[in-house]
């Protein structure tokens, strides 16, 4: 049984969700996400909530119960509220800032990174060492601050580069004489 899979996705006030088939669309505040399931799950709506159920009981149904059930609340979420994650900018003369729809980083290579922010997608730059990235997809928001980190990853020696808001890095010793 699916712990998470058994919970039914509330939805808040402002957002409509239309289920056609294997289809669900969200429409709210913020866009509108759709997002196509497998059929070895069913979808019904109920007392303003969405409940999920495995239309079998083989192991891949329900497995695919709970992932139905979390990209469906991921769906609703970010239409009402969004989804943000924040970076942080670690070194000397490391610096981030937005020009126009690019994000600008100079992360000490010879050049500066021009990243491209896409149209649904926001980044801010509250000062030069912290990026903001918010939007309404969950998988979109994530991959981007997981491609900005890509370009300097924190390394563990003195913990210059690009991380997660809140993430530890663990740290090495250097060399010893």
């Amino acid at each position: 049984m699916s712990r998470v899979g058994q919970l039914p996705v509330e939805i808040p006030e402002g957002v409509t969700v239309s289920i056609a088939g294997t289809s669900v669309s969200a429409k709210g505040k913020l866009g509108e996400l759709s997002v196509e399931l497998t059929d070895d799950v069913s979808i019904k709506e109920e007392n303003g909530a969405i409940v999920v159920s495995p239309v079998n009981d083989t192991q891949k149904a329900r497995a695919m119960w709970g992932t139905a059930r979390s990209r469906i609340n991921g769906l609703v979420e970010g239409v009402s509220e969004g989804f943000q994650k924040k970076l942080e900018i670690n070194g000397t003369g490391y610096r981030a800032q937005v020009q126009g729809s690019n994000l600008v980083l100079q992360l000490g290579f010879s050049h500066d990174v021009q990243y491209p922010i896409p149209s649904d997608i926001k980044i801010v730059c509250p000062d030069q060492t912290h990026i903001e990235i918010s939007g309404a997809d969950k998988q979109k928001v994530g991959q981007i601050a997981a491609e900005i980190r890509g370009y300097r990853p924190p390394e563990p020696y003195k913990g210059k580069g690009v991380k997660y808001e809140g993430e530890y890095i663990l740290r090495k010793e250097g060399k010893k004489k």
